[in-house]
């Protein structure tokens, strides 16, 4: 007898029941590289040498980060993305103008869905960054985010910016919102502005409505928290100094391979790359992609294993991550059980492919990660 034909969802559904089965294969531990100690095969550098400061970029500002305007996504398809992240995390519509869904993530940030054409990933599917876990291709990509910041005035921000020779070009969009866009040090796009844009709007009630149905049942979650991007960068040092000295950003602690630093009240981020320090620099795997890798929201309320279930119940793919281990009876690291870790959290994949991570940080737990992951040998330093 042949056998009947078996669903995506139903699919979906026996993969993630495979990963879960798996003694490790669900746990995702991507922290730092020196997370297990330094002078070892996966951070070689001494703790010094690591953790040695480099030289400010340039001269801080003085400004703060008041508030996240947006993060912008280029996706093959924006409507079922904005469709995903309603249903999945309790986003709200603001507009669609047809070829970009901009939404409310909840009264503390937004988010820009915009179109792309799908070839545009191609090349980059088979180099790592167009696929992640279980292969499937991802056609989705952060390409921009926006702060604003304060004290605001046009002119002296612009003399600011070409002080620092970062080269400003103005977005003003002639309703009160003004911007300049700068790159970092890996040329990634930043826009800096007032709050006067998405920042403003958000005080007012969307009004939108979705135009792509939702993808299954919502699940009445709230996001909370921009719990962290996780930000890659060739010189991880070098875009730390970039961000704390341009926009008040406070560093963590400097672990050797990245740095947990905190946006102002926004959310966090967690910078990670090459280590200048490395006489083998350039030619390490060290250097990672120049790219927004996931992101991680806080959403609430969270329970452990309800929020695994519900994931699981709309046939989505989910894997652990508490980054945080300890050793096992083998002498080897082990991931901490998510139900005792002080980091919790799970991986899913949106229908565009982009790895999204789901937590139970808030504002009142933001240092847990960082302090979750921290050196053994920089705790007893007191770094």
């Amino acid at each position: 007898m042949t056998p009947a034909p078996i669903s995506r969802r139903q699919l979906l559904q026996a993969l993630a029941a495979a990963a879960a089965a798996a003694p490790l294969g669900g746990v995702v531990s991507g922290q730092g590289r020196c997370r297990d100690g330094y002078g070892t095969a996966g951070c070689p550098l001494s703790m010094d040498v690591a953790t040695a400061p480099v030289a400010p970029l340039f001269a801080p500002t003085g400004w703060k980060t008041a508030a996240l305007d947006h993060i912008s996504f280029r996706v093959a398809d924006y409507r079922k993305e904005a469709a995903f992240y309603a249903a999945l995390m309790g986003w709200t519509l603001r507009s669609d103008d047809g070829e970009a869904a901009i939404m409310d993530m909840g009264p503390w940030g937004s988010c820009i869905f915009r179109q792309a054409d799908a070839a545009a990933f191609e090349s980059t599917a088979d180099t790592g960054r167009g696929r992640e876990r279980g292969g499937a291709p991802v056609t989705a990509i952060v390409d921009s985010f926006c702060f604003a910041i304060e004290p605001w005035n046009t002119k002296t921000v612009e003399d600011e910016l070409h002080k620092r020779r970062l080269n400003p070009v103005a977005d003003h969009d002639g309703r009160g919102f003004e911007s300049f866009h700068v790159s970092d040090p890996d040329g990634y796009d930043l826009q800096i502005g007032n709050s006067g844009g998405l920042v403003a709007a958000r005080k007012r009630p969307p009004t939108a409505k979705l135009s792509e149905p939702l993808p299954f049942e919502p699940t009445g979650w709230r996001t909370v928290w921009l719990d962290h991007f996780s930000f890659g960068a060739n010189d991880y040092k070098k875009s730390v100094s970039f961000y704390t000295n341009l926009l008040g950003w406070k560093e963590t602690y400097d672990e050797g391979s990245q740095n947990e630093v905190m946006m102002g009240d926004v959310g966090d981020i967690i910078i990670r790359g090459g280590n200048a320090n490395d006489p083998n620099f350039g030619r390490s795997a060290g250097i990672r992609d120049r790219r927004i890798d996931h992101i991680s929201f806080g959403i609430s309320p969270w329970d452990t294993d309800s929020v695994r279930a519900e994931l699981e119940k709309r046939g989505l793919v989910v894997t652990v991550d508490t980054s945080s281990a300890h050793p096992g009876p083998d002498g080897k690291m082990v991931p901490d059980d998510i139900h005792i870790a002080p980091f919790k959290s799970y991986h899913t994949q949106t229908p565009n492919g982009y790895n999204l991570q789901i937590s139970w940080m808030t504002r009142e737990r933001r240092t847990n990660l960082a302090n979750a992951v921290k050196p053994k040998a920089l705790v007893r330093r007191g770094g």
